[in-house]
């Protein structure tokens, strides 16, 4: 069936359902680590830390993975992100006696370094694929393939806690290796070869990106993503189990809801933002600016104790949905404006200020939720997304002459 497609998009097709198969393991893997640990006794802190060494080789990861790709081709990093995340679920076979925290730790680093690998390799991918006068064809591509990703990635939290609550922890992660694997041979078989190879080999100098515009794009999409996890990723989970005497499956149903809502919307973003412009630097400064108000709302929900599962339920939709568009939003602009040669330089660099937001937020979501409890993680969301609009005003505008045309194409 592939082969009767063109070759952009069956490439299209097969980055994205790589990028999916191993995001569902991603999903499933954070859900059992989180709620596994937790039920091992570990405070919120103590989680958080088992995630540091993710979050800060997401970084390192994005940052050299970019001109790695650029060297050697996006299709050879995108294996070696699979098979990186073979390897980090292999750790976690051993006997729960040796599964201590500092093994625990590399794990996570070695599924961190192969899940931002395999992010920057599908991303740049798809700018590869698109012609340079088709941007509503790149903007609808990029919107699928990030909004197919998060929606699998609430399949995984779905998966991961029904697994551990069926099965316990190791017979889970067997059942993610044994899947991934079978997706690895395949990449390997049907990727293209020197995807996206520079046709200059890139200097190890070039790691920093010398464009204001993508500069300012990256602080943004720094702030927006520690904005969600500061109380997203450790504070809400374990406030639903603690405070709200919700089971393992029940946080991990939930949560693998919203995140496969919040995908949804994001593919739809294309039809749900203006027709008429493509996005730029104005468009992002109005959807910040309607997500400010959304954490701070809940969190005065929660102090007053106004049906306070309900408006936190609540906000949390309402939260999704507005992120969800901004997500989308930031992932175009990024692919827009990277260099043709060379593009995983420029979404390395960018996906480097992703890692690092997710990393300040997952620590201060641990440590903030410990001293303080979830409502002071919602203000200090709420005022990292005024933070964020600031920064989007500097964005530049489009002229008319990038205005969306009707009938462009791949």
């Amino acid at each position: 069936m592939l082969s009767a497609l063109s070759p952009p998009l069956r490439q299209y097709m097969l980055v994205t359902a790589n990028y999916c198969a191993f995001t569902l393991t991603d999903g499933a893997l954070r859900m059992l680590v989180v709620l596994h640990f937790y039920s091992l006794g570990y405070s919120g802190l103590a989680i958080a830390m088992l995630f540091l060494f993710y979050e800060i080789f997401g970084v390192i990861t994005n940052l050299i993975g970019g001109w790695l790709g650029a060297r050697i081709g996006l299709n050879k990093t995108m294996n070696i992100g699979l098979l990186l995340q073979i390897l980090a679920l292999g750790m976690l076979l051993l006997p729960a006696q040796y599964l201590i925290v500092p093994w625990v730790m590399t794990a996570q680093a070695l599924s961190g370094i192969a899940k931002d690998l395999n992010k920057m390799s599908a991303k740049s991918s798809i700018k590869l694929l698109v012609a340079d006068n088709a941007q509503n064809t790149l903007f609808k591509w990029v919107a699928i393939l990030t909004g197919s990703k998060n929606a699998l990635k609430g399949v995984g939290f779905f998966i991961g806690g029904l697994l551990l609550s069926l099965y316990g922890f190791s017979t889970a992660i067997l059942l993610m290796l044994l899947m991934l694997s079978v997706v690895w041979l395949l990449s390997l078989w049907r990727l293209k070869a020197d995807l996206g190879k520079s046709k200059t080999k890139p200097k190890f100098t070039e790691l920093l990106s010398k464009s204001r515009p993508i500069n300012l794009l990256s602080a943004a999409r720094m702030l927006l993503f520690a904005a969600r996890d500061v109380w997203f990723v450790i504070a809400l989970p374990l406030t639903l189990a603690s405070q709200f005497g919700w089971s393992h499956w029940a946080v991990g149903s939930f949560l693998a809801l919203w995140v496969i809502g919040y995908g949804a919307v994001q593919s739809m973003a294309p039809l749900l933002t203006s027709k008429n412009r493509l996005p730029d630097g104005r468009t992002l400064t109005s959807w910040a600016l309607l997500l400010c108000a959304i954490p701070a709302a809940i969190a005065i929900a929660l102090e007053q104790q106004w049906q306070a599962e309900t408006a936190l339920l609540g906000g949390l939709l309402l939260f999704g949905a507005v992120f969800a568009i901004n997500s989308s939003l930031h992932s175009y602009m990024i692919v827009s404006m990277a260099k043709s040669d060379g593009v995983s330089l420029d979404v390395g660099f960018y996906y480097m200020a992703n890692a690092m937001g997710r990393l300040i937020g997952t620590v201060l979501s641990g440590w903030v939720y410990q001293l303080a409890g979830l409502t002071a993680c919602l203000w200090i969301s709420s005022g990292m997304l005024v933070a964020t609009v600031l920064v989007s005003l500097l964005l530049p505008k489009r002229s008319a002459r990038h205005h969306m045309a009707p009938h462009d194409r791949a």
